[in-house]
């Protein structure tokens, strides 16, 4: 069977599951909608947060990364692991505690201001929205590939499904959905890299096979390999990095403090049935997290040396390309590959200096390697429902968090106090309809690939949420004005230093342009000192926060039980 036929069943088959489990697990309440009713059990809940956190750029890109810029790369394996353990460890058990919906619901209790509450939803709305371009996109370079639609048109689907099972279910859909997209995830993620592994070494667990020796004979390991042919084509040696050790920290840093910071992941810990469940689906999501996390390397590592010799030929001479694989002309077609024969002999070639004549986008590196590596029809199909089911699970809890923004936070708790649930649920369902709409546009014009996409979002996260969050659980005398004015100050310079460099004068996006040699991705640290700092000065001229809220965050920080999440 071909690979348009099968992968129209397999995702098929997995989008029926999804909308299968939406009916079934609708949601009859705004506590339904928005918390699932706060009794997830632990361990659904850890697999839950792990679809729902390991979004489009963690199944495309990130092994995408690692295989296009070797060290460089793994900023954002580092900071994206490293992030969750500090929200798991540090944020969310204290944030279940206080028992809220919502992450503007905790900040506007927090600060005792209405006008903190507002700046929230608006910083969650523009983390959200960053955030549900990347998994657009994401949804759109699968469709565009496997079913052989326009990307245009894959973002409208994965558009259509996501909004359908969002408002059917709410949360309480959303969660279990997520654990069947997990399983999907992880199994597509997971299979093609042993069968490549144990292709390339001969090791059936990619995390050993990735520091193996080669089965060719030769004796020499992966990676050597790999700085050998990355150096002879005018690459950096895979295992050297060309960024800045400030840009690295700084990259790093934002992804960490962004994670912890992300809205759509700290609503997941309120939908538990007490603090405890919090820490244990914690854990449980670092074990399922790590399934995924510990097999990029290796699939970006192998198949590098799989494009290198299937473009260049093992002699790497250049293929010609009236005989190079179907899997180039395939992507061709998308507009991932592209190939220009600058010298007219009829061959392709991919190096990094004057002989180049290819691009190869970062985001088909794991959506194409199992072709590359010439596995079997059933596979590609797989990875291809692996890739959607990623892209899905994330823009649900998006979607999710904006519309509980505006309906919750904005409506019930500021404009409209006297709505009921039902009006409540309609203003959750229309914001969410609006949310997916302005997310399509902006999958179909990102400003830039997968995981670039969805730095942004973690920058604009830990310039924002991270500070005000951290000094709402650990510094009890912080009060409105301070944390008001650090949130604000924080967002807009990330924001205005993003939007230069990508959209008013991206000529300009160099080293020697940013400022203290610091790049985009990685901006929100420096926004996230701001904020701290200017939190804290505005807190020397003002008033501490009133006895009760530095009696109520005293409480929060002892396990002494918590209550049900009521949003009141």
């Amino acid at each position: 069977m071909d690979i348009k036929t099968l992968t129209f069943i397999v995702v098929g088959l997995s989008f029926a599951l999804y909308i299968g489990i939406a009916i079934w697990a609708r949601a009859g309440s705004t506590t339904d909608f928005y918390v699932a009713g706060g009794g997830v059990p632990p361990v659904a809940n850890g697999m839950a947060t792990a679809a729902d956190w390991m979004s489009a750029a963690s199944f495309i890109s990130m092994a995408g990364l690692i295989s296009i810029l070797g060290y460089d790369g793994s900023v954002y394996l580092m900071g994206w692991t490293g992030g969750y353990v500090l929200l798991a460890l540090c944020l969310a058990p204290y944030l279940r505690k206080f028992g809220k919906f919502t992450v503007p619901d905790f900040i506007g209790d927090r600060y005792y201001s209405q006008t903190a509450r507002t700046v929230a939803v608006i910083c969650a709305i523009l983390v959200s929205f960053t955030y549900i371009a990347g998994q657009m996109r994401g949804v759109g370079v699968v469709f565009s590939r496997f079913l052989e639609v326009d990307i245009t048109a894959g973002v409208l689907i994965g558009m259509a499904l996501v909004y359908f099972y969002t408002l059917l279910g709410g949360m309480k859909g959303i969660t279990y959905t997520q654990v069947a997209q997990y399983c999907v995830l992880a199994f597509a993620y997971t299979v093609p890299a042993v069968f490549i592994t144990l292709q390339m070494t001969g090791h059936v667990l990619p995390q050993t096979g990735f520091g193996a020796t080669l089965a060719d004979g030769s004796g020499a390991y992966l990676l050597e390999r790999l700085d050998g042919l990355s150096q002879q084509l005018g690459f950096a040696a895979y295992t050297e990095g060309t960024k800045s050790k400030i840009d690295v920290f700084a990259i790093t840093m934002a992804l960490m403090v962004g994670t912890a910071g992300l809205p759509h992941v700290i609503i997941r810990f309120f939908t538990v049935p007490k603090v405890r469940d919090a820490r244990r689906s914690g854990g449980w999501a670092l074990v399922f997290i790590a399934v995924v996390y510990t097999t990029a390397p290796a699939i970006g590592s192998i198949t590098k040396v799989n494009i290198l010799n299937t473009l260049n030929g093992e002699a790497q001479q250049g293929v010609e390309y009236e005989n190079a694989p179907s899997w180039v002309n395939n992507w061709e077609q998308t507009g991932l590959i592209e190939w220009n024969d600058e010298n007219g002999d009829g061959r392709m070639f991919y190096s990094n200096d004057e002989r180049n004549e290819m691009r190869v986008d970062a985001d088909i590196i794991v959506l194409a390697s199992p072709e590359i590596a010439k596995l079997p029809n059933w596979v590609v199909a797989l990875v291809a429902a692996g890739g959607v089911a990623a892209a899905l699970s994330t823009s649900a809890g998006l979607l999710l968090v904006i519309s509980s923004s505006v309906s919750h936070d904005l409506m019930k708790r500021t404009l409209m106090p006297d709505i009921t649930d039902k009006q409540e649920l309609i203003y959750a369902r229309v914001a969410a309809l609006v949310a997916v709409v302005i997310g399509a546009w902006f999958g179909i014009n990102p400003p830039g690939f997968v995981a670039q996409v969805v730095a942004f979002a973690f920058g604009l996260a830990a310039s924002s949420f991270f500070p005000a969050i951290i000094m709402g659980i650990f510094h009890k005398r912080m009060n409105s004005t301070g944390a008001i004015a650090g949130m604000v100050v924080g967002i807009v310079f990330t924001l205005a230093y993003i939007g230069y460099f990508r959209f008013i004068n991206p000529a300009a996006d160099s080293p020697e342009n940013w400022l203290f040699g610091i790049s985009p991705e990685g901006i929100g640290t420096v926004g996230m000192i701001l904020n701290f700092i200017v939190a804290n000065v505005v807190l020397k001229f003002t008033d501490d926060a009133p006895d009760e809220i530095q009696e109520m965050v005293e409480s929060i920080r002892y396990p002494k039980g918590s209550g049900a999440a009521t949003g009141h």
